[in-house]
């Protein structure tokens, strides 16, 4: 487990800009000063490390037709090359509900997508590493969730629907031991502050890492939250992908999806 926690630290510097540099690379970092630094006036330092190319992902959704996507008819549909799960008042699932990506169940991989939702008292959230619960009913999952929700008390942080509920909060680095309840052990910002990073009611990029046993989520280019899960009796180290319909009685709600991209590693 040592080389995994390691791993998972590595991640978390990597995430949060956390690792200082401790001095320059093999033959020396870029300028001319001591230390690799540029002598003179100041430099534009953001430009040290450029933004990353995106390669590598799959579009996993054709933004035509529900191929390798199975949904309840009754509550989604595909729409101006979207997948849109919509709910009124008097138009509500039996309890929460999935749209299923059926094309495979990923262990590690990152997981991109764009989403909307409208409605003030909607919710819903990107379900990933998650089991089918057909003795429930037909589109019910069960495991970690990127939650999501239309007064953005709950978006960014990690949910775990039907298991063990709130794992870590919007702004949270969260650690889980084996056999232990979470806890945190940093934090990524002021959840307030995060959330003043979400577009309500409108298009947002949601990105997803999931390498061994730790969990990175992030909103429109910022980290929300972050969890390394030891626990080996409830976490979920593969499984299905997902978005959710949330059953909220006397509530009209929409979420719509597109865009959604996944690499595996």
């Amino acid at each position: 487990m040592k080389s995994g926690f390691v791993l998972a630290v590595g991640m978390i510097c990597l995430a949060t800009a956390a690792c200082a540099q401790q001095g320059p690379p093999p033959g020396g970092a870029p300028g001319g000063g001591p230390g690799g630094r540029r002598a003179g006036g100041p430099r534009d330092i953001t430009k040290i490390i450029p933004p990353l190319e995106e390669t590598g992902f799959t579009q996993i959704f054709d933004g035509k037709s529900m191929d390798k996507w199975n949904c309840d008819p009754n509550f989604w549909k595909v729409e101006n090359g979207e997948i849109v799960g919509h709910t009124t008042p008097d138009h509500q699932p039996p309890q929460n509900i999935f749209c299923i990506w059926t094309g495979g169940q990923p262990a590690d991989f990152e997981l991109r997508l764009q989403y909307k939702m409208t409605g003030e008292n909607g919710n819903s959230g990107i379900q990933y590493r998650s089991v089918e619960l057909p003795d429930v009913a037909k589109w019910v999952l069960k495991g970690y969730q990127a939650d999501i929700d239309g007064k953005e008390t709950f978006t960014g942080q990690v949910y775990e629907e039907r298991i063990r509920g709130f794992v870590a909060l919007r702004g949270q680095i969260v650690y889980v031991p084996d056999g232990g309840k979470p806890g945190w052990i940093g934090t990524l910002g002021n959840a307030d502050e995060l959330k003043s990073v979400i577009k309500s009611g409108d298009w947002n990029d949601i990105d997803i890492i999931a390498r061994g046993t730790t969990l990175i989520q992030m909103i429109n280019g910022r980290v929300m939250s972050i969890v390394i899960d030891d626990d080996k009796a409830h976490r979920k180290l593969e499984g299905e992908i997902g978005i959710q319909l949330h059953r909220v009685p006397g509530t009209e709600m929409t979420i719509e999806t597109r865009n959604i991209r996944l690499k595996l590693f």
